[in-house]
């Protein structure tokens, strides 16, 4: 990869050769940096104050082991990660993910794209990540416990309710969180708004749960209004992923009058002509089993134990809330023959960037996640503000803030991208609009 501005150019090529060996994080620095050239020649002290140089390279990361006992008496140790990306604008904000495939390319990926998204919120946040390479798969919640506060150990002295505010994220749900705010409120002697995604009864806000898969459609919803002047109403949509974002996603498109027609996980996948029977796949995934069992009950529904055959399902909208990269340039080229419409990405840079740049060349609208799945860490936001306050907001007042955020999102992006002339243009817009809160932020502060 080559880029115009030589200034760019020179940071990258330095970046793609001392991490080469960090993919996922040079997928993330090719997108943002194929935005920002648009942009880059019209910035005052730009290269003098090294911001890209900066932007590039976390503010800190910290790596710790983590020994734990198993219920075999076994000791087991696994590693521990955060990684603090860039608080120009608030206190670090990022999930935990605890998942094998965790390495520091995958959390820094994560974390500079957290960066930005959190900026296109208008929230005083600042991006992070963090995680472990442990699973809580065929484990206790005894094994699972004595995991979560051997992690926390370490990690409570890094962390503050103005400092780095830690959420869940894959491998890291509302009981894994319980164990890790209860050790941190342990160790610190305080109770403050550090993590979020906690339980009702102890801090945590109405709408977290949902608000990724909400906040997904919610852009969407804005994007058909203003960009195709139509509603969701009688649209064929197809997701992929069975967690908290695809679930909810596929739940909200179904109330805004669309007909959920495929949805998928890992192993398996159900696509179902008459819509999905959202209630049946919420029971599988709680029982923690395949979507096969599906035609159990309805027979006419076509399974497989490919999630691929998701992406052949003729759709109008889809929406990839699963993992990254999950959805290729093949998948892409299958679903532009099927005519879709929309692509809105619920998980985190779901789509390779082949496949995006096939998306916006055929003239599909793309919204990228780092705008369109942003909810989650809005809602975020929303309990740390009700937690400094010590009031508890109802589903109705963080539901309409959050429909708030999510358009507010929106508009900054398609300005953006009507500023680099090419209106419509998400990507460019997500990037741009979110990179130009943080560079001001940057500037204004120094070279710290």
């Amino acid at each position: 990869m080559n880029f115009t501005n030589t200034y760019l150019n020179r940071v990258y090529q330095d970046v793609a050769k001392r991490y080469e060996h960090e993919p996922e994080f040079l997928q993330a620095v090719t997108e943002f940096f194929e935005s920002i050239e648009l942009i880059i020649s019209t910035l005052p002290h730009f290269e003098e104050q090294g911001v890209l140089e900066r932007l590039v390279e976390p503010e800190r990361i910290i790596q710790f082991r983590v020994p734990w006992v198993d219920d075999e008496n076994h000791v087991q140790v696994n590693r521990g990660y955060r990684v603090e990306f860039n608080s120009a604008i608030g206190p670090y904000k990022g999930g935990l993910r605890f998942d094998p495939s965790v390495n520091l390319s995958i959390l820094k990926f994560l974390g500079f794209e957290q960066t930005f998204k959190n900026a296109l919120t208008g929230l005083p946040l600042g991006g992070g990540k963090g995680g472990s390479d442990f699973t809580s798969k065929g484990k206790s919640d005894r094994e699972i416990m004595r995991f979560c506060q051997s992690f926390m150990s370490e990690l409570y002295r890094h962390l503050g309710p103005n400092t780095d505010v830690p959420a869940g994220d894959i491998g890291v749900g509302s009981k894994e969180i319980g164990y890790l705010f209860g050790y941190y409120r342990k160790l610190r002697n305080e109770f403050t708004g550090t993590i979020t995604g906690k339980g009702l009864s102890y801090g945590g806000s109405m709408v977290r749960t949902e608000a990724t898969g909400y906040g997904v459609c919610y852009f969407v919803q804005e994007i058909l209004k203003n960009q195709a002047h139509d509603t969701f109403v009688g649209k064929r949509v197809i997701v992929s992923g069975c967690g908290n974002v695809g679930i909810y996603a596929a739940k909200k498109a179904i109330e805004l009058g669309a007909i959920v027609v495929g949805m998928s996980k890992t192993n398996s996948c159900v696509i179902d002509e008459h819509g999905v029977d959202l209630n049946l796949i919420t029971r599988l995934v709680q029982d923690k089993k395949d979507l096969m069992s599906y035609s159990d009950i309805y027979p006419h529904a076509r399974v497989s134990s490919s999630n691929k055959e998701l992406w052949k399902v003729p759709c109008d909208i889809a929406l990839p809330c699963a993992t990254q990269n999950e959805l290729d340039v093949e998948d892409a080229k299958i679903l532009i023959q099927n005519k879709v419409k929309i692509i809105c990405e619920g998980a985190n840079m779901p789509t390779t960037l082949e496949a995006t740049a096939l998306f916006i060349k055929n003239g599909i609208l793309f919204a990228p996640g780092k705008a369109a799945n942003a909810g989650g860490v809005a809602t975020s936001g929303l309990e740390m503000s009700q937690n400094s306050i010590r009031e508890s907001w109802t589903f109705e007042v963080v539901d309409e803030k959050l429909k708030a955020i999510m358009s507010r999102i929106y508009h900054a992006c398609y300005e953006a991208s009507v500023r680099v002339g090419q209106p419509g243009n998400l990507v460019l817009g997500a990037n741009i609009s979110g990179f130009l809160k943080v560079y001001d932020a940057m500037v204004h502060q120094g070279i710290i």
